[in-house]
């Protein structure tokens, strides 16, 4: 059972301290054989030896699991905010068989070998002629409405769009988690999956997408895009930022009244002040290179419309609190209610190619339940989208002449 597992754990591999895990009280190989024993899959590698650091990393799984996914009285919290990561991340290199560091013929083998001929090795696009770009990406729940309905806002624009993504759910979405995992490195020790490392060594692209993650690290986002511009330099890079959560609030308010335009500022100026302290020092190393998609605004100014009564067909806030099906954030975590995936697809879209959504005349193919979003909540995401994006500095987008196309790019 897991809270006797736990237990034990906590009491007999207290001998770890912070991220860098560095020894309190060493254990003796005679007590890791018999965690090992007790506990098979803290052997991370399979390799039928467990280490202090794997013994350290799944107490930290389990204990996670216990607290930072159940508040009172046992209810679900969504992901861990508080994990450790291996102590490598604090290294100049990474160990010398990261695949990252092979040949890209070599990358391609290595995942050729771990799927198995399942799919193609590499995926590739010729340069689109429709003016879309070749984008790669990686991302959790929080970037996978955008996900799916940033390519048929494309479609509708004219554009068919190259997508290729590594995603996977909260913390196996992360960026940090997707390299490990990619390079076979730390808690994948070995066991490389180099999907996106093997089309990028191989193929041409020209930018990449990630949604953030609880304690990011500017060093989470440097190893790719080193990676990505070593095989293609002009690449461009973006940044989810997300948008407010309740866990903000530190406890839930007790009805939907708590919420006003100022808490709502209060909550997404958190969330920018976070968000462009990790860019910034990206952008610093790489000018011109690094842009936040601001959907984190996108949510503040559409919330900050519901309370003006300006998202016709939108009945609450926080189904959490209010109780509304038709909210704009649908559990405690804060993934996006029915209809906001268009919103954050509209974001993407906006920020990539510098136009307005607004400026799209085809009747997009959404697909599911026609009479929500309607045509007018659907005019009015796609105006936020565009307020949002020339309304944050990091977006990389100007819009001074208001012909809703950004200024660089012209029409």
């Amino acid at each position: 059972m897991r809270i006797p597992i736990l237990a034990f754990l906590i009491a007999s591999l207290a001998f770890t301290s912070g991220p860098s895990c560095q020894a309190q009280s060493v254990p003796s190989a005679k007590q890791l054989e018999n965690w090992l024993k007790r506990f098979p899959d803290a052997d991370a590698d399979r390799d039928g030896t467990l280490t202090i650091e794997e013994a350290s990393r799944y107490r930290e799984k389990l204990r996670s699991g216990a607290t930072d996914r159940r508040g009172a009285g046992g209810s679900r919290q969504g992901a861990p905010r508080q994990f450790t990561v291996s102590p490598g991340w604090d290294l100049q290199r990474f160990p010398e068989h990261a695949v990252c560091y092979l040949p890209p013929q070599e990358i391609k083998a290595v995942f050729q070998q771990s799927i198995g001929g399942k799919q193609p090795a590499v995926v590739s696009y010729e340069k689109p002629d429709d003016g879309a770009l070749r984008i790669v990406g990686t991302g959790h729940s929080f970037m996978a409405p955008g996900y799916r309905t940033f390519p048929v806002i494309c479609k509708a624009a004219g554009m068919k769009q190259p997508l290729y993504t590594h995603t996977g759910g909260g913390i196996t979405g992360s960026t940090r988690y997707k390299w490990e995992q990619e390079n076979g490195i730390f808690d994948f020790d070995g066991r490389p999956q180099p999907k996106l490392l093997a089309s990028i060594a191989n193929a041409k692209w020209d930018a990449m997408m990630w949604g953030p993650y609880f304690n990011d690290r500017p060093v989470y986002y440097s190893c790719w895009i080193d990676f990505c511009l070593k095989y293609n330099p002009e690449m461009k890079f973006y940044l989810s930022d997300a948008w407010p959560q309740l866990y903000q609030l530190g406890t839930n308010p007790e009805s939907e009244s708590f919420f006003t335009a100022e808490i709502f500022d209060r909550l997404g100026a958190e969330r920018r002040a976070e968000y462009v302290q990790q860019v910034e020092v990206l952008r610093k190393q790489y000018p011109d290179k690094v842009f936040i998609l601001p959907t984190s605004d996108a949510m503040v100014l559409a919330a900050k419309s519901y309370l003006k009564g300006e998202l016709p067909g939108v009945e609450g806030i926080h189904r959490v609190i209010g109780g509304k099906e038709r909210s704009l954030w649908r559990d405690q975590l804060g993934h996006i209610g029915p209809g906001f995936d268009r919103l954050e697809g509209y974001v993407f879209y906006a920020t990539l190619y510098g136009r307005s959504p607004e400026l799209i005349e085809d009747q997009i193919a959404f697909g599911g339940d026609d009479a929500f979003p309607g045509p007018k909540l659907d005019r009015k995401f796609r105006e936020i989208a565009w307020q949002a994006v020339i309304g944050h500095p990091l977006s990389g987008v100007e819009d001074r002449d208001g012909d809703r196309v950004d200024d660089s790019r012209g029409r």
